[in-house]
């Protein structure tokens, strides 16, 4: 890749580069649901909620595939072995590829690809809000921050569709190991 070419890369492409196949299509999931085309379905799970409502706008052949892929309620982890999904997923990782931002063995980001990271974490910093963010921006946060921008962008149907885990609000042991104060309910007194 020569040093002085800029690479435009789109949501899905800088997910796969930060962090693979699940981020590439938590990305495709989320861009859908942005469309209007998915929703979150049983817990765990996203189905189709209808056509994509997004006036001209084309999905990325990732997101078409994981479209197709919806022909029941699945999960992040069941869209991965759909073999679809898989093929779309195969094409990206050929243009980061022949990009040079990745490398096959062992396969992991390049130099190039480490500062294309670098440079689009100094142009899109992990936002507070979704108020005023194009869907475009959205998803670069998404694909760029992962997690951290689900849970500030779109924490509902993140949570729901299983796009993050839910978080253990007490550790292992906490209330067992409690002590038992008179004054409480159920407390022992003399």
């Amino acid at each position: 890749m020569n040093s002085g070419a800029t690479v435009r890369l789109k949501p899905h492409e800088v997910a796969l580069l930060r962090g693979g196949p699940r981020a590439a299509v938590t990305v495709a999931v989320l861009a859908l649901h942005l469309l209007g085309a998915v929703e979150a379905g049983r817990p765990g799970t996203v189905r189709v909620s209808g056509e994509p409502g997004g006036a001209g706008q084309a999905l990325s052949p990732l997101s078409d595939a994981v479209l197709a892929a919806l022909q029941q309620p699945s999960g992040v982890a069941e869209l991965l072995g759909r073999t679809a999904v898989r093929q779309a997923l195969d094409e990206v990782r050929d243009s980061l590829l022949s990009a040079g931002l990745l490398r096959t063995l062992p396969p992991r980001r390049t130099r190039a690809g480490r500062r294309a990271l670098d440079a689009l974490y100094a142009d899109h910093p992990l936002p507070a809000g979704r108020r005023g963010l194009s869907t475009e921006d959205t998803l670069m946060a998404v694909a760029l921050h992962g997690d951290p921008a689900l849970t500030v962008l779109t924490a509902r149907f993140a949570l729901r569709a299983g796009l993050t885990a839910r978080a253990e609000v007490a550790g292992k042991g906490l209330v067992r190991h409690s002590e038992r104060s008179p004054y409480s309910c159920g407390g022992v007194t003399d």
